[in-house]
């Protein structure tokens, strides 16, 4: 055993999942490591209730920091396999709680991840989750859908959403219209870091529906709310969807201030393409912006300690999607906007002192919805029920070890479909053609075995056009 391996506790994870936990710390740097082998899962249990903390006294509901990285790849932390970033507050998070190898984002962009988490839904049950992404006012999460925040709400908690919203703009939709109690930040898709100007030339920084003036650079301005936040004196336990939209373009790094006003004024002139920053970045400027990102949660995860909510509160850190241009993500591959492996795998940790051990390494597939699923059974909400999720509540594995079972996890963008069940992935891209792929054996997709397994094949290619059915057809155009 080396010195970062723990033994595997019997307080989560507890009866095996097979193939699916491991008791491996993880320190800078070091790359996933095989899961262990366990005991199959035991007889089906009562539905999940909170009864009692590790400490043996009786359990609060949990506090939920749900933090986003935007565009962020599947190995861009040194606790993914980055060779030249390193995220040592994120590592020393998945040191502390449960990090998922196989975790994958709702979509391969950004809006409909969104739409996907805040719905527990497939996106392309809303009109709005249709959009991929949302790029201009047309679309939105409608506001009389249920959303996790609104359900959390309903039981008691207290909601806010820091910083990326991009599920509608003003005057139709916004975080306050669907279940947040508190709104702070921009509405759009991309944002320049200082001046705010979004992709149509607007100002892009609201608190609440109003604009709010602050230049500084934007993350900055995000983990000082956040900590803020954090630190209040609550009466009630509460949900903080933190989005920030690091390491999204423009490549703009904290100081870049020349950079900045080069951007701001091809804004101005009319480019309609100056914050995607085609003629910009580097390996160097993304490595700054992600070291940057893990800088911010760092403080934002102190502030939590120091408040003395860290053993109650359920921090979650994921991606929207898969990176971009300059995101590391070796060994799969694609990358935003496709729905090979790089563009929606996605790193995702999950750390709860009060409930879950730390060290654990987790390679069951879990995508965003079952995440919706799993909050809203851990603070003891009930989903709506004329909008059932797509999700499964996850809170029996990580509190007791008790596997899923087999499931899809589906996925669907314009000119693409994929299905995941077990190690098996069905994936038809816009060339037309069907392909099978084992990702036990070829994470790559490289080697398609749709000639070998046609019973397989047919039966995914199946499964995927049931679930395809019940969704709205895209527009047409």
């Amino acid at each position: 055993m080396s010195s970062y391996e723990i033994p595997l506790s019997r307080r989560a994870f507890t009866g095996g999942v097979a193939g699916a936990a491991a008791a491996v710390g993880i320190g800078a740097g070091e790359a996933s490591a095989a899961p262990a082998e366990g005991p199959s899962a035991g007889p089906a249990e009562r539905p999940f209730t909170v009864r009692e903390d590790r400490g043996g006294r009786p359990a609060r509901r949990p506090n939920i920091l749900f933090i986003l990285g935007d565009d962020l790849g599947w190995a861009d932390l040194s606790s993914y396999g980055s060779p030249h970033i390193r995220t040592p507050h994120l590592d020393r998070l998945a040191r502390q709680g449960v990090r998922f190898t196989h975790a994958y984002s709702g979509s391969a962009t950004c809006s409909p991840t969104r739409f996907s988490l805040y719905t527990g839904r497939f996106p392309g049950r809303t009109k709005g989750g249709l959009a991929e992404p949302i790029a201009d006012r047309s679309a939105g999460l409608d506001p009389t859908h249920p959303t996790l925040a609104s359900l959390l709400r309903d039981a008691g908690y207290a909601t806010a959403l820091i910083g990326k919203w991009h599920c509608g703009y003003l005057p139709d939709h916004s975080p306050t219209k669907s279940g947040w109690d508190e709104f702070f930040g921009n509405f759009g898709g991309a944002l320049e870091y200082y001046s705010k100007l979004g992709l149509g030339g607007e100002y892009d920084l609201y608190e609440g529906d109003a604009t709010y003036k602050d230049l500084r650079y934007y993350t900055r301005v995000l983990t000082e709310r956040a900590g803020d936040y954090v630190r209040r004196d609550h009466d009630r336990p509460w949900l903080l969807n933190l989005n920030f939209t690091t390491p999204h373009w423009p490549w703009i790094a904290d100081g870049d201030t020349e950079d900045s006003a080069e951007i701001v004024r091809r804004i101005k002139a009319g480019d309609r393409g100056a914050l995607q920053h085609r003629d910009g970045g580097s390996i160097a400027k993304y490595t700054a912006m992600v070291q940057d990102l893990d800088r911010s949660i760092g403080h934002v995860l102190h502030a939590l300690k120091t408040s003395g909510q860290e053993r109650d509160t359920l921090v979650f850190f994921a991606s929207d999607n898969g990176g971009e241009r300059f995101s590391y993500t070796w060994p799969l591959s694609g990358n935003k906007g496709s729905l090979r492996e790089g563009g929606i795998r996605v790193p995702t940790i999950v750390r709860w002192p009060a409930r879950l051990d730390g060290g654990q390494v987790s390679d069951l597939p879990v995508y965003t919805p079952d995440w919706t699923a799993t909050l809203l059974e851990l603070a003891g909400a009930r989903p709506h029920p004329s909008y059932p999720l797509d999700g499964t509540s996850l809170a029996g594995y990580l509190l007791r070890g008790r596997e899923p079972g087999e499931r899809d996890l589906f996925w669907r963008v314009r000119g693409e479909r994929a299905l995941r069940r077990g190690p098996w992935k069905y994936y038809r891209g816009k060339g037309g053609a069907d392909q099978l792929f084992h990702l036990g054996r070829d994470q790559r997709e490289q080697a398609d075995l749709a000639g070998r397994e046609p019973g397989l094949l047919a039966d995914l290619r199946a499964a995927w056009e049931r679930t395809d059915a019940e969704l709205l057809p895209y527009p047409a155009g």
